[in-house]
């Protein structure tokens, strides 16, 4: 009957959750602020620093967790902190050569039921352990002056893309994004040229401006020297919230 005078209405019955939802539901807000609140007071005192993307499943002989080895030292030696996800991988490999030259070397880890604990390279005092990702995107956008992806899966996709979404969007101020290992993106920049760009026209020219992509390590050095020298551009926060 109750169907039937909804029909009438013009409207379908609505489906139903299939377990009452708790109130403790409207409580998690407090823990995203406690979140926030730790994260901001932590990286605060970090300084400018550089975000490292890569997979957690690279090996420490690979020749990419080599790779960003040799980039976190340049980083460090140029001033800047190196901001990973705390966990193996190019994750570690990008604290290791932050910590091995006495830099700033800060992990956003993220709890999850099957990666082990964070990687020994990070500082205990930027040591940070997260329940929200979304939270922990904030603090890798927050504090980074460059972001470089190396290869990775899916987390690093949607880092990534994250990324280039605030900046295209500007909701943060551009910064450099660089991406390390032609063979491994460089169908995925053909593919975005020629389909997203080219064939429906989803994005602009200027847009494929945003992604450098490149294997010298030195060349990224350059890249993020040559966006912020000469033209007066503070090192600051990205975020205003």
């Amino acid at each position: 009957m109750q169907e039937n005078e909804v029909q009438a209405n013009g409207k379908h019955p609505m489906k139903k959750w299939g377990t009452v939802l708790k109130g403790e539901n409207s409580w998690t807000m407090f823990k995203v602020i406690s979140e926030f609140v730790e994260g901001f007071e932590t990286l605060n005192h970090a300084g400018p620093c550089v975000s490292i993307f890569g997979s957690a499943r690279t090996k420490p002989d690979h020749p990419y967790y080599k790779l960003a080895v040799e980039i976190a030292r340049l980083l460090t030696v140029e001033g800047y902190g190196v901001i990973t996800g705390g966990g193996p991988g190019i994750m570690e490999a990008g604290n290791k050569g932050a910590f091995l030259t006495g830099g700033s070397s800060v992990g956003l880890n993220i709890n999850l039921p099957f990666e082990q604990s964070h990687n020994q390279f990070i500082d205990p005092d930027n040591n940070l352990n997260f329940r929200y990702f979304f939270v922990r995107k904030v603090m890798f956008v927050k504090y980074a002056q460059a972001f470089i992806a190396l290869p990775g899966g899916f987390g690093t996709m949607d880092e990534l893309f994250e990324v280039l979404t605030l900046i295209q969007t500007g909701k943060i101020t551009p910064v450099p994004v660089i991406l390390v290992g032609t063979k491994f993106w460089s169908g995925m920049l053909d593919w975005i040229k020629e389909v997203m760009l080219e064939q429906e026209k989803n994005i602009s020219a200027k847009d494929m401006d945003l992604i450098p992509m490149t294997d010298d390590p030195q060349e990224i050095l350059q890249i993020i020297n040559d966006f912020y020298e000469g033209q007066d551009k503070q090192l600051q926060p990205n975020l205003e919230l």
